[in-house]
């Protein structure tokens, strides 16, 4: 999708549709074509900047270094290049900034030759992400990057796919963009793999990992607008939340919410909804008074104009 002024590259991959089955793992055609020459040794094991700061040497080092690791060590052995302390510091320093921002992104491109590239599910595929990286381009000054979710789960290489991401969100915050799919949830990610995967690379620290990668998907935006006219969101559109607060006596202890509906309750939400939404919950909610980012994280697409109740996910789903 282009405008007169920006161009805007949509990364073509797949809204997979989460169906109980378990889905297998298999390799891809740029898994065997590194973007980056793998070292005959071991690469020198990750360490945290001093001062904390992020340079573009320091994320190449993570690039070559997960690629290695990925292609020659058990993933048991994946803590002898990325440390539990570097772990932490990336994490606790890329929350800080997601944690920061709204709900919904609004991302404005610099001048005509700017780009921006939204990639949708990684899933893992952290050799699909390192080849994408080197044929779009690194994020610059005139090349943004909004990653549409689901970076976790299915893959072997959830975790090293988003950490790498942080780092690119530490190095570069106004030219790398991280929003939530449906799979930065507690539940998906017991279900499809990431838990089990953190667990056998990081051992008797596995729970602290995967409790700290439950606390960054909570602060992950929600939806992104582009030179204020897209919107991206990992699922889609979102109902408006269907009940007003009645008018009581002041004080909190006689406030009360009362959900009366419309006779026909699926309207869609507005963006100020959207804006008030609470988003730090490991499983958002599909009803309620906050079922909005359930519905921006799981809705699909459908034929018909409207909304209409999705039976497949037992939520909504709109076009």
């Amino acid at each position: 999708m282009s405008s007169d002024n920006n161009n805007i590259i949509i990364s073509p991959t797949s809204r997979d549709a989460d169906s109980s089955s378990t889905t297998t793992t298999t390799a891809t055609s740029s898994d065997n074509l590194s973007p980056f020459p793998s070292p005959a040794a071991a690469p020198v094991a990750l360490s945290w900047p001093p001062d904390g700061k992020l340079n573009l040497e320091w994320i190449q080092h993570i690039m070559s270094a997960l690629d290695w690791s990925s292609r020659n060590l058990p993933p048991s052995a994946f803590p002898s290049v990325f440390s539990v302390p570097v772990f932490d510091a990336l994490v606790l320093t890329a929350s800080k900034i997601l944690h920061k921002e709204p709900n919904c992104l609004q991302i404005e491109t610099l001048d005509s030759d700017s780009t921006v590239v939204v990639v949708g599910d990684l899933h893992g595929q952290l050799h699909d992400l390192l080849f994408l990286l080197k044929d779009a381009g690194f994020p610059a000054q005139n090349r943004i990057f909004v990653f549409n979710g689901d970076y976790v789960d299915r893959g072997a290489w959830g975790l090293e796919t988003f950490l790498l991401l942080l780092a690119w969100k530490v190095f570069m915050p106004h030219r790398v963009y991280l929003l939530r799919g449906n799979h930065e949830s507690k539940y998906c990610t017991s279900v499809y793999g990431f838990e089990k995967e953190v667990m056998t690379k990081y051992g008797d620290k596995g729970k602290h990992v995967y409790r700290k990668c439950l606390g960054c998907f909570e602060g992950l935006p929600l939806a992104s607008i582009i030179a204020g006219r897209v919107y991206t969101a990992h699922g889609g559109l979102f109902r408006s939340i269907p009940g007003t607060p009645s008018k009581r006596s002041k004080g909190k202890k006689n406030r009360r919410i009362s959900l009366n509906p419309e006779p026909n309750s699926l309207c869609l939400g507005s963006l100020e909804e959207l804006s008030k939404a609470r988003r730090s919950v490991l499983d958002p909610p599909w009803e309620g008074l906050n079922l909005i980012p359930g519905d921006v994280l799981w809705s699909d697409p459908s034929m018909s104009p409207g909304l209409s109740p999705n039976k497949e996910r037992a939520n909504h789903k709109i076009t």
